[in-house]
């Protein structure tokens, strides 16, 4: 599976993130390679009432329904159609783990599927604990990279996080400057379930025939 995190770059936003899931849809019904559009919460409705693909959000907040002026509540955004969240990003992350661990409770109080990311294999451990859907090892500084990878770099590190999430029944998703058909391909071998992608794909010149280049690492 390929999760799209279409972040808030221009090709992910309003009009144009409901585009780009129409054509990740099309794409979809010709791959054996799971799609999920991860995305703002200010287009959830609309995208998920025109697409068939589990669409999930970018984060919620460890809030329950009160004044709690600009947070994304977690009713609302199922309510909206997402199938899921992403939690502790490391661009949105929690400042404290009893919040992450508040925010995941009301996820799966609601009905929400969750991807917990880590940024080192200490927060990776503490996050396993939490029992998520899924889980990430992402290391912040290589988010972005468009010439380095976490599997590039850091195939050692993939391999322990897939021994520890195996153990634990939980499907790693790898993240972290996956660029490439080749990024994929190492990953999988290494242990991965799945990989959480956003700017080589949301920033190329053609997203689908890059992304169309990514799933060539499955095969």
């Amino acid at each position: 599976m390929i999760f799209i995190n279409f972040k808030t770059y221009p090709t992910g936003t309003g009009q144009s993130a409901v585009s780009l899931v129409g054509q990740l849809t099309e794409l979809a019904r010709n791959t054996h390679v799971k799609l999920i559009p991860v995305v703002q919460a200010a287009d959830l409705r609309e995208i998920t009432a025109t697409t068939t693909l589990e669409v999930w959000a970018q984060h919620i907040d460890p809030i329950s329904y009160g004044a709690h002026t600009g947070s994304i509540l977690p009713e609302a955004v199922i309510e909206d159609g997402a199938q899921g969240t992403f939690l502790n990003h490391s661009e949105r992350k929690f400042e404290s783990f009893a919040d992450l661990k508040i925010a995941h409770a009301r996820a799966l109080e609601v009905g929400l599927k969750t991807l917990i990311f880590a940024q080192d294999l200490s927060e990776f451990k503490l996050v396993l604990e939490l029992k998520p859907t899924y889980v990430s090892y992402e290391p912040p500084e290589l988010i972005g990279r468009s010439d380095k990878s976490v599997a590039s770099e850091e195939p050692d590190i993939i391999k322990k996080a897939c021994r520890l999430a195996k153990a634990m029944s939980t499907p790693l998703i790898v993240g972290a400057g996956i660029h490439s058909r080749e990024d994929i391909k190492t990953s999988l071998e290494l242990g991965a379930s799945g990989f959480a992608i956003a700017s080589d794909i949301m920033k190329a010149e053609d997203p689908i025939k890059e992304l169309k280049e990514l799933i060539e690492g499955y095969n």
